[in-house]
């Protein structure tokens, strides 16, 4: 049984990996691009879903690490002349 969890454990972090958000919207972008599949737009659900879905992680991710910044006290800011 341990074989087994252990496999699960892998393809459930080879897949999610630390965000499931991402892949979550992965998921329902596959879904939609089925849901289209007999229209000839289809193949652009794709690219707009990952382009989106960057964008939101890094997004996400710089204001996690701001926020850790500011915990730490180490966020500086910038002040003009």
């Amino acid at each position: 049984m341990t074989r087994v969890r252990d496999a699960v454990e892998g393809v459930w972090g080879f897949f999610v990996g630390d965000d499931w958000v991402t892949a979550a919207g992965v998921v329902v972008a596959l879904a939609v691009t089925g849901l289209v599949s007999d229209d000839s737009s289809a193949w652009v659900v794709l690219p707009l879903a990952v382009g989106f879905l960057l964008a939101l992680s890094i997004w996400r991710e710089a204001r996690r690490h701001r926020a850790a910044e500011e915990q730490s006290g180490r966020l500086t800011t910038m002040s003009g002349p």
